[in-house]
């Protein structure tokens, strides 16, 4: 893991705005009491919930997207940190571990990808020294029995946060194999072709590694549903999908049904929640949608997933402060800091014995 950057409890204070008579989250939440031992100091440690995050767009790139999923991180962490620590979030219950910084990569390929098809190539070769790194975390917070959260980059990283998870909580006596499911909120299936590692097949990767069981998707749009990738899952038992359209359209489902089928889906172990900030309309991602879910929504997903799986971690992708082409939106790092704090809440009124909703 060279390219993680662990953070010491100055780094967080100084993006935390102390206020007299207020009490921040980043006065609260925990970091790593010694970063040369970090299996030790997670050991040690009570939080339950360890913060990582990938600003990367070197997946994205891998599958002809936008740049830009790597500007979402900072403004995520300001956001966070400067919530209020209260009675409905405390913020000891959190560690903010770090976060990868893959710059070095992406200034090799940049200066030495002469054409286009080059600059795919290498950033397709690239994205497996992401998922090496990010697995190795993941795996490592799983297997000390805590629940990590995955701020992106691309959504390529859901294959190592569903490998690391898997090895993680099947060597700490969790899973009789290393084999988890997955729920992903997304515009898209990301189970392209094995064609290289790219944001697009992260769980075909997954599942044809042997590592993802069961897969259930929400509101994918039928506009950007390939014909062979909807062959595929309607032909594997251990796939589902509910469609933007069977949801909003066609009123098969309403949006909490298609939550409560999912989590009922996925119920028999552990799941990584998925959730792609491009299925939120207008939201600024590598795919930004006109005609999508809207925050309500995104954010009801992560607390009913959170009440009603058995969560292995959580991985919020593909959102973006400013694209490669000048679009800027800079509040989408506090969109993903009231998706990661619903997540923590409805962990913790779980664990402290409420009823599932």
């Amino acid at each position: 893991m060279q390219h993680l950057k662990l953070y010491k409890k100055d780094d967080i204070l100084a993006i935390t705005r102390i206020r007299k008579f207020e009490t921040k989250l980043g006065e609260c939440v925990q970091v790593l009491r010694d970063i040369t031992n970090i299996e030790a100091s997670l050991l040690g440690n009570d939080a339950t919930y360890i913060v990582v995050g990938v600003p990367e767009d070197i997946g994205v790139k891998a599958n002809l997207g936008a740049g830009g999923a790597d500007t979402a991180w900072l403004p995520f962490l300001r956001a966070f940190l400067n919530i209020q620590s209260n009675d409905f979030l405390n913020g000891e219950e959190v560690m903010v571990l770090g976060h990868f910084d893959f710059s070095d990569i992406s200034n090799l390929i940049e200066g030495n990808a002469l054409t286009p098809d080059e600059k795919i190539e290498a950033c397709r070769h690239a994205v497996r020294t992401i998922d090496d790194e990010v697995e190795n975390i993941v795996k490592l917070i799983t297997q000390c029995g805590k629940i990590p959260i995955i701020i992106g980059g691309g959504h390529n990283n859901a294959y190592p946060c569903i490998k690391g998870a898997a090895k993680g909580l099947h060597k700490s006596g969790l899973l009789p194999i290393a084999q988890i499911n997955a729920i992903n909120l997304d515009a898209h299936a990301d189970y392209r072709p094995a064609e290289g590692r790219h944001s697009g097949n992260a769980f075909r990767y997954a599942e044809e590694d042997g590592y993802l069981e069961k897969y259930c998707m929400l509101g994918l749009h039928e506009n950007y549903l390939t014909q062979n990738t909807w062959v595929d899952i309607v032909n594997n038992p251990f796939m589902d999908v509910i469609t933007y359209e069977d949801i909003f359209l066609h009123e098969k489902y309403t949006f909490l049904q298609a939550i409560a089928h999912a989590a009922a889906f996925t119920e028999d172990t552990y799941c990584g929640i998925e959730l792609d900030l491009d299925s939120i309309e207008q939201t600024l991602a590598s795919a930004v949608t006109p005609a999508g879910i809207q925050p309500l929504h995104a954010r009801q997903y992560v607390h009913y997933a959170a009440m009603d799986t058995k969560v292995a971690y959580l991985h919020i992708c593909e959102g973006a402060t400013q694209l490669a082409d000048g679009r800027r939106d800079d509040s989408t790092g506090k969109l993903i800091s009231y998706l990661v704090s619903d997540f923590v809440k409805s962990r913790e009124a779980v664990l402290n014995g409420a009823p599932e909703e």
